[in-house]
């Protein structure tokens, strides 16, 4: 039966004898329901009238408990990990967001996980040349590995440093003097950066390399001067030898153009000479055929071409008379400026020249001949 039917004595379901039309008294409900938290943790009841009121536990402690719950959450930001200690044991490693972990029994640590740090590293070194060289460093750094940076090595810094004055004392011992100065600065850096990755890999320092540059490297002051005199001599080397070269570009071209040259001319002689000794030969076997056929006519035509051959190289012919005590000159040069010719000035006699100078010599020789033997019969 519902209270407030008919018959139900008007009983109030929040414990009140009679059932009013107003609301609740919230005075009276927050009076009771601190009462019986009382009677919960055993703080007793609150005297009605003249007993003394109690302290109010419940509410501390519901208070502290919210404080604690309160003080558990935390923001890990884009750029942060957490790593989360319980009870001094690893627990987890808590990316960007917001978290609760329970206080006092949990240890939260926050580290940067984008920001790139620089360690810078200086020191005089020996290279390999056991020269001395004065060297400073600089390592761009970020962390990589949140629960290895913060719980694997002590101290990751100091653990850096020395890595890197290993590595870098290792690179430049094995290089020369000038190749950490000028030549192979580069080369050095990139070797330290990937020894030096291998050193915190092996430490496990959860620090990442991302660049190493090798700012300075000097000879000591000490030495400085004499140092700046081996680098003037090193360039007056180097200049010396592109003058060299440049004065061999200059030459080398203009004698190989001589020399391919000379190849060609000689090439150029070598197949003029075998043309003209294949033709005489040619000749020859014409010439040696019309001979088995005509003897006496050939004889002659070659004894025509060797006084031809040998009249156009001479200018004056001396000619001894068989039988006969007087030499006779012929000045060839008068015969041909007689003829109204030039072609014996030039080296270039036809064969109607020839054959008119040898008729006339052969007309004076037989004169001569037959005077002679006139005078030999008077006598």
């Amino acid at each position: 039966m519902a209270w407030n039917e008919p018959g139900g004595n008007n009983k109030d379901p929040w414990g009140g004898g009679n059932r009013n039309d107003g609301p609740p008294d919230l005075d009276e409900l927050l009076r009771k329901l601190q009462q019986k938290l009382n009677n919960l943790f055993g703080g007793g009841s609150a005297s009605g009238t003249g007993g003394q009121a109690k302290f109010p536990w419940a509410l501390v402690l519901i208070v502290l408990a919210v404080l604690y719950g309160v003080w558990g959450f935390y923001q890990v930001n884009a750029n942060e990990a957490a790593v989360v200690l319980r009870l001094g044991k690893y627990h987890s490693t808590q990316s960007a967001g917001l978290h609760w972990n329970p206080p006092l029994i949990d240890t939260v640590t926050k580290v940067n996980m984008t920001e790139v740090r620089t360690e810078r590293t200086t020191g005089q070194m020996l290279t390999k040349d056991a020269s001395i060289v004065d060297v400073v460093l600089q390592v761009q750094w970020h962390i990589d590995d949140a629960e290895a940076y913060v719980l694997r090595v002590r101290d990751p810094l100091k653990s850096l440093q020395e890595a890197t004055d290993s590595a870098l004392r290792h690179v430049v011992g094995s290089s020369s003097l000038n190749g950490v100065i000028s030549q192979n600065r580069t080369k050095v850096s990139a070797e330290t950066q990937k020894r030096l990755q291998r050193y915190l890999d092996l430490y496990q320092t959860g620090i990442r390399v991302d660049v190493v540059n090798l700012t300075d490297a000097k000879a000591p002051r000490e030495v400085q001067d004499a140092f700046d005199d081996v680098v003037r001599a090193r360039e007056d080397e180097v200049r010396l030898q592109n003058e060299a070269q440049a004065y061999a570009n200059q030459v080398i071209p203009v004698a190989r153009g001589q020399a391919q040259r000379m190849i060609e001319e000689a090439e150029a002689y070598k197949a003029r000479v075998v043309e003209n000794a294949r033709g005489e030969a040619v000749r020859f076997e014409k010439l040696l055929a019309e001979y088995e056929r005509a003897p006496e006519v050939t004889r002659e035509r070659l004894y025509l071409d060797a006084v031809q051959e040998v009249m156009a190289s001479a200018s004056k012919v001396m000619v001894d008379i068989e039988g006969g005590n007087n030499m006779m000159y012929l000045p060839l040069d008068k015969l041909a400026e007689q003829s109204g010719t030039q072609a014996l000035q030039r080296r270039d006699v036809s064969p109607q020249v020839v054959d008119e100078i040898y008729q006339r010599i052969v007309d004076r020789l037989r004169t001569e001949a037959a005077n002679s033997r006139r005078s030999q019969n008077v006598r």
